[in-house]
């Protein structure tokens, strides 16, 4: 799936270690504070999650969209250290 990462850290010490685990990950940096892979599984995005709660804090925001899941996009949020998920589907 194709997982785009929107990092707003509240502290240079988050951006830099927020930084160093999106690298390590392989994904590329496309604008200041946007990150991008095209070829991410479930798996790997869980464990992504998981790095990047475990080096954030309450005043850190990151933004995770995902396509395809559920044959729609997913905007998950970290926000004040919770993680909010939805699923963007079409006005029927």
């Amino acid at each position: 799936m194709f997982v785009s990462v929107i990092l707003d850290p509240g502290a240079i010490e988050s951006a830099r270690a927020l930084n160093e685990i999106l690298i390590s990950y392989g994904y590329k940096k496309k604008q200041r504070s946007c990150w991008e892979h095209t070829a991410v599984s479930e798996d790997r995005l869980i464990a992504l999650k998981k790095d990047i709660d475990r080096v954030t804090d309450y005043y850190d925001t990151v933004r995770i969209y995902q396509y395809p899941v559920e044959g729609v996009m997913a905007i998950s949020e970290l926000t004040r250290k919770k993680w909010r998920k939805m699923l963007m589907r079409l006005a029927e």
